[in-house]
């Protein structure tokens, strides 16, 4: 797997030996290698994840050179399907930089841009990718708040019920 922005790295995502036009391309733009570490963890379980890369962001990065890595990855990964652009918060860098793909691409549906990434947003998105790009979305964004819980509260309550 290829990680895009690592150590200056081109973004040149991983493929397969065929292209997969039947899936939406995945880009991951965060602050530092939260991405990276991201991508590891989910191909830690689901396997070899291809058409998907990270591109990190961090005070050595020129704005210029940040957003040229964004629209070569986005025109390496969309292969018909679009791409999918996952930040980490909404008003950083990460994502500023990325909404600009929204407005210099083709299609009006050819990019979408989530933030608040997480592993259960990651996974769900890894395993859905050849839903259609607004379909894809939803499911990301519900896995991704699913994914937030309160183990102590949870815990409590079960506890409370078994009494």
């Amino acid at each position: 797997m290829t990680h895009a922005a690592d150590k200056g790295a081109d973004p040149m995502p991983s493929t397969s030996a065929t292209p997969a036009s039947d899936q939406v391309g995945i880009i991951l733009v965060t602050h530092k290698d939260y991405g990276s570490a991201l991508l590891s963890a989910a191909e830690m379980i689901v396997g070899q994840v291809h058409d998907c890369t990270c591109i990190n962001i961090d005070s050595a990065v020129e704005v210029d050179e940040a957003l040229h890595r964004l629209q070569e990855a986005a025109d390496l990964l969309s292969r018909g399907r679009g791409v999918l652009v996952l930040t980490d918060m909404f008003g950083g860098t990460p994502t500023n930089l990325s909404l600009s793909l929204m407005g210099s691409r083709k299609g009006a549906d050819d990019v979408e841009v989530l933030t608040g990434v997480n592993l259960p947003m990651l996974l769900r998105v890894l395993q859905n990718r050849t839903l259609p790009m607004a379909e894809l979305a939803e499911k990301a964004l519900a896995s991704g708040c699913e994914g937030i819980i309160s183990a102590g509260k949870v815990l409590r309550s079960k506890n409370s019920d078994n009494k």
